[in-house]
């Protein structure tokens, strides 16, 4: 017997795929914005006893101002949270977040809640049962039947793979789907310590969420074309994130970088360009997560761009921090509208690299 004739025929009313199409953005902070001068001297500074390690690590990240939930400066004691208040406190801020910054995205791409096929959420900075996605399908007022998606301890690089599955539904449903990335770090400061890799987390991460709205072969947004992936093994111990009983502890190794370099070429010209006939030269857009200022230093060289082409990151770094999650899709909604092949690129835990490949459509 053929292969051909063991396939049963397709079932009446099976369609053929949609070209998933991003549609709408959002982005949004909580109340608080603070430069990070103000935050080093009105905080860590007494907080880390004028450690001058920690101050430079301050000065040179590369992070002029940035967003957070909980002020230290206000909420002293917050290093000294239980994990339990520190998860109350993130559903308390996460639902109106996360409902403004969903809303405003359906809003831009000319949507109401009840259009929606499936909500996706991601989020490592929080946890709840029921879920930060069920609360905003509650709050937000979609269907009863809307199809929800929860994805959590992906950290930093967790908006593309979540891309890749809403992607995926929307191609193969045919209903339009949205991606809410939020993370609320502040609420994880840890007790005073002189470990180098705590100091770079707190003077790092921020708070923020951003969402996408894809739809089904819509004439005008950002096509997702592919999306790749690389984990080495062999690294996984460089980045962490422990739950404790005082809240969730970040590990950030300083070596970060050199492993990056010696994978995002190989992630970007031969896994997700070539397939696709593309090298980085005909690339008209990166949007690249700003972990920190190095590891865009090493994307750039590794990749050769030219100058210029990392600036909506840097500029989101300088303006906003490194927001885990959401940021890349910040960085992506920050890029020039122009026509061609547009790259996502995003790492994390595992030690992982994830790349998406856009076409401006």
């Amino acid at each position: 017997m053929h292969l051909e004739e063991k396939i049963a025929p397709a079932r009446p009313g099976l369609r053929a795929a949609a070209r998933p199409v991003i549609t709408g953005f959002s982005h949004s902070f909580p109340e608080t914005r603070t430069s990070q001068d103000d935050l080093w001297k009105e905080f860590f500074l007494e907080h880390y006893d004028g450690f001058p390690l920690a101050r430079r690590i301050f000065e040179n990240s590369g992070i002029s101002s940035r967003s957070t939930a909980v002020d230290p400066r206000a909420e002293r004691e917050v290093s000294g949270w239980s994990t339990g208040q520190r998860m109350e406190r993130y559903i308390e801020e996460a639902v109106p977040l996360g409902k403004r910054t969903v809303s405003t995205a359906l809003e831009s791409a000319g949507l109401d809640p009840s259009d929606v096929g499936m909500l996706a959420v991601a989020s490592c900075t929080g946890y709840t049962t029921p879920g930060l996605d069920l609360r905003l399908a509650d709050e937000l007022g979609m269907s009863s039947r809307v199809q929800r998606l929860f994805i959590g301890h992906m950290g930093c690089y967790a908006a593309v793979p979540s891309l890749g599955a809403v992607s995926d539904y929307v191609a193969s449903r045919g209903r339009p789907a949205v991606l809410l990335c939020l993370e609320l770090t502040s609420l994880h400061v840890q007790p005073p310590t002189k470990d180098i890799e705590q100091i770079v987390a707190h003077a790092l991460f921020a708070d923020a969420a951003a969402a996408v709205v894809l739809q089904p072969d819509a004439g005008s947004g950002y096509e997702v074309v592919d999306v790749v992936a690389v984990t080495d093994h062999s690294t996984a111990d460089l980045m962490s994130w422990q739950i404790t009983d005082l809240g969730f502890k970040m590990g950030l190794s300083p070596r970060v970088p050199d492993v990056l370099a010696q994978h995002v070429g190989e992630v970007v010209r031969d896994q997700l360009l070539a397939p696709h006939g593309l090298t980085p030269e005909e690339v008209t857009g990166w949007a690249v997560h700003p972990g920190g200022k190095r590891i865009l230093e090493v994307v750039g060289e590794r990749l050769e761009l030219p100058a210029g082409a990392l600036d909506a990151s840097y500029g989101v770094l300088d303006e906003c921090g490194n927001c885990s999650s959401p940021t890349v899709l910040m960085v992506l909604e920050r890029l020039p509208r122009t026509d061609g092949p547009v790259v996502a690129l995003a790492f994390g835990p595992g030690l992982t690299l994830y790349a998406a490949l856009l076409r401006r459509s």
